[in-house]
């Protein structure tokens, strides 16, 4: 299968991260998203991102200027009607995901390949969704995406092996290592790694240690390069509370149980870095 036109469905930090590296590696992207604002501050991010690499001398300003110049803005979901391989890195709810690819059903060929960046949910759900479900696959990229080596290739039980073959050569020609994962909630990074940040969040609900505390120990006795608690800020509190709650709804495990402190900061309005305040102040 070959794979050669990009499309990216979300200009936010992940969707601008994927086309990113996609654009630095030779690939010709078309960038969507609902509106213009929200495009224009995904093209900010990348521009952003070049200029660090070039800063670092990861990348020279002719590279990146190229990689800027292979990326392509548009508010019209009819313009990936000729796109390869299409990721859809949009909001964390199922619905949404549904209709995003209803919609690219009635506007795609059978070849194109539909990518999730779904970090927890049920990747044989969203393949159910299309009318060639074999052609759905998960892709789950991290932040940040420019610096990040793994990709989490999730393989419904509709994805065919043609499917399942090209994304992970895809990968590798963005300098990134695939590795695959059947369909199961969480996966495997963050049905390990998220839950490890709800029960640190529990040791401060408990008054076990504080924040500072927690985080220093992790980090001093497992050598975790960050806190728990710090990468919980980093990620976004909110995203942490989603995969939780996707967690123990699909599961229907107790041990999935999202830490009561982690509702009240969502409440609150406590994300993490992107708010200025979660369990430590930005």
């Amino acid at each position: 299968m070959k794979i050669e036109k990009i499309g990216v469905i979300g200009a936010g930090v992940m969707g601008a991260g994927i086309a990113q590296a996609f654009a630095t590696s030779g690939y010709r992207v078309l960038l969507r998203d609902i509106s213009q604002g929200a495009l224009d501050r995904g093209l900010a991010t990348i521009g952003t991102s070049l200029s660090r690499l070039v800063a670092k001398e990861k990348m020279t300003q002719v590279d990146a200027d190229a990689a800027a110049g292979r990326i392509t803005a548009t508010l019209t979901l009819e313009d990936f009607h000729d796109r390869d391989l299409i990721v859809e890195a949009v909001v964390e709810k199922f619905e949404v995901k549904k209709a995003i690819i209803g919609d690219l059903d009635r506007i795609c060929p059978a070849r194109t390949i539909f990518a999730s960046n779904t970090s927890s949910l049920s990747l044989t759900r969203i393949a159910a969704a299309s009318n060639h479900p074999g052609r759905v696959i998960g892709m789950h990229f991290f932040n940040p995406v420019a610096m990040m080596q793994l990709v989490e290739v999730i393989r419904a039980i509709q994805t065919t092996d043609a499917v399942n073959a090209a994304v992970v050569a895809t990968v590798a020609k963005l300098g990134k290592e695939a590795k695959v994962a059947r369909d199961s909630y969480g996966f495997v990074v963050n049905r390990v790694l998220i839950p490890m940040i709800n029960e640190a969040i529990n040791c401060v609900y408990e008054n076990v240690a504080t924040p500072e505390d927690v985080d220093a120990m992790m980090k001093l006795g497992a050598a975790h390069p960050m806190g728990p608690l710090a990468l919980g800020d980093l990620i976004g509190l909110d995203i942490v509370l989603d995969v939780m709650e996707v967690l123990h709804a699909g599961f229907a495990d107790p041990k999935y149980r999202p830490s009561p402190l982690l509702k009240q900061m969502c409440d609150a309005g406590y994300l993490g870095r992107k708010t200025g305040r979660g369990f430590f102040s930005y």
